[in-house]
C-alpha cells in the first residue's frame, strides 16, 4: 500500500507540481486548497506526512500545525514540512515552534524535497512498519568548532574504526568542498574521482554515485571533494541532500567531514544528519565558538539530542579540563579523544591513518572507543535512521 502524503497549498500550480513529483516516487497524494480543509483531511485521511504551505486561506499553516499537534496528543506524530517563500530565520523558528518538523523555502529542488520526505518518514515510522524493511544508514556529521581542532583526523579514523572494529559498511564524504584534505590525509592523487563527477552527470542515481566512489585500503569507501576550489561551486545544497539520501541506502554509516563555515550548504548537511558531532579542544577560544554554535543551532530549532560534543586532545594540559569545559557550556561532553599529537602528525604526513597502521596505540584505542560509543548510540535510537 502506497504511503499517503497530504499537500495543503492554495496555488493550483504548486499542487500539480508537488502531486506529479510525489506520484513519480510512488506516493499516494491527497490535496487541500485551504487550512480548514487541510485540517479536516488530516483527520479523515490519516496521512503519513503533510506538506503545509504557510500562507493559506481560512487557517494559515502555523494555525493548522498547532491544531494538529493539539489534537494528536503524545501518542502520535505526523511529520510536517512547512513550505514558504520567506527565507527569514524568524519565520522558520515560528514554523518549528508551531509544530513543523522541517522547513523548505520556495523554490526548492524536487530532489531535496524527496530526500527530506524520506528522512522524516524513516524517523517517525511506527516500529511495526520498520520490521522487515532494510534499515537506512546513519548519517554522522563531524564539524569543527574552529580550525585545527582535529575534525578531519577524527572523522577519518572513526569511519575506519566503524568498519575495521565493528564490521560496518562505511562511506566517508569530504564535505569541505573547496579545500578538502582527504586526498592528503589518505595519500590519494588529484586523478581520483570526486563529488563533481556525480553532480555533472546527466542524472544522479545510485549507479552514478557508486562510479565516483574510491575504495580505500582500510575498506571504507570515499566520496572526495573536488580537486580544485573553483569546481566546488558546481555542488549545491540540493545535490548534497540527494547524494546523502542515496548513500543511506548503500551503507550502514555515512560519515561527513564538514567545513567549519555555517553556510546554507553546511546547514543542509546538518539537516540530513542523524547526529552532529561538534569537535572541540579545551581552550577559551574554542569554548566560545562551541557556545555560539550551540546557540545558533538552538535558534534554528535543531534538536538538542542530535548534537554531540567531542573533546579532542582531552588529556592535553591547557588549564581547562573536561569538567570545567562542561560547566562553562552547561552540558556534558559526549566523547573524548586522547592527545597523541606526535602520532597524529606522523599519520598525516605519511598518508596512513592511525586506525590503519597503529590501531593498538592509545590513540587508536581512543578512536575505537569513540566508534563503539557512536554505534551503540545509533542502535539505541527508536528507528533505523532518524532524519
Amino acid at each position: 500500500m502506497a504511503v499517503k502524503i497530504l499537500v495543503v497549498d492554495d496555488d493550483p500550480n504548486v499542487q500539480r507540481l508537488l502531486g506529479y513529483t510525489l506520484k513519480q516516487e510512488g506516493y499516494d497524494v491527497v490535496t487541500a486548497a485551504d487550512g480548514a480543509e487541510g485540517f479536516k483531511l488530516w483527520a479523515q485521511e490519516s496521512p503519513a506526512l503533510i506538506l503545509l504551505d504557510v500562507m493559506l486561506p481560512k487557517l494559515d499553516g502555523y494555525q493548522v500545525a498547532g491544531k494538529i499537534r493539539e489534537e494528536e496528543g503524545s501518542e502520535a506524530h505526523v511529520p510536517i514540512i512547512m513550505l514558504t517563500a520567506e527565507a527569514e530565520v524568524e519565520q522558520k523558528i515560528r514554523g518549528l515552534r508551531a509544530g513543523a518538523d522541517d522547513y523548505l523555502v520556495k523554490p526548492f529542488h524536487p530532489a531535496e524535497l524527496i530526500a527530506r520526505i524520506k528522512s522524516l518518514l524513516a524517523r517517525f515510522a511506527p516500529k511495526d512498519v520498520l520490521v522487515g524493511r532494510p534499515p537506512l544508514g546513519r548519517v554522522l556529521a563531524f564539524y569543527g568548532a574552529k580550525g585545527g581542532v582535529g575534525t578531519t583526523t577524527i572523522a577519518i579514523n572513526v569511519a575506519i574504526a566503524l568498519q575495521r572494529e565493528l564490521g560496518r559498511r562505511v562511506c566517508l564524504v569530504d564535505g569541505n568542498l573547496q579545500f578538502g584534505d582527504h586526498r592528503v590525509f589518505l595519500d590519494l592523487g588529484l586523478d581520483r574521482k570526486s563529488i563533481v563527477d556525480v553532480v555533472t552527470s546527466s542524472t544522479v542515481d545510485a549507479d552514478i554515485v557508486r562510479s565516483a566512489l574510491v575504495e580505500h585500503d582500510s575498506k571504507i569507501d570515499l566520496l572526495l571533494a573536488p580537486p580544485s576550489p573553483e569546481t566546488a561551486e558546481l555542488v549545491t545544497k540540493e545535490h548534497v541532500a540527494q547524494i546523502v539520501d542515496l548513500l543511506r541506502g548503500m551503507y550502514d554509516y555515512v560519515v561527513i567531514d564538514v567545513d567549519k563555515r555555517l553556510d546554507d550548504l553546511n546547514l543542509g548537511v546538518f539537516d540530513v544528519a542523524d547526529f552532529l558531532f561538534v569537535v572541540m579542544t579545551a581552550d577559551l577560544s574554542c569554548l566560545k565558538n562551541v557556545r555560539l554554535v550551540l546557540e545558533t543551532l538552538g535558534h534554528i530549532g535543531y534538536e538538542n539530542d542530535r548534537v554531540k560534543l567531542v573533546l579532542n586532545r582531552s588529556n592535553a594540559f591547557t588549564g581547562i579540563n573536561a569538567k570545567t569545559a562542561e560547566g562553562a557550556l552547561k552540558r556534558s561532553i559526549d566523547l573524548q579523544v586522547l592527545n597523541e599529537y606526535r602520532g597524529a602528525i606522523s599519520a598525516l604526513n605519511s598518508g596512513s591513518p592511525v586506525m590503519l597502521t597503529k590501531a593498538d596505540s592509545p590513540l587508536g584505542r581512543s578512536f575505537h572507543d569513540a566508534a563503539r560509543a557512536i554505534d551503540k548510540a545509533a542502535g539505541a535510537a527508536t528507528a533505523p535512521a532518524t532524519r
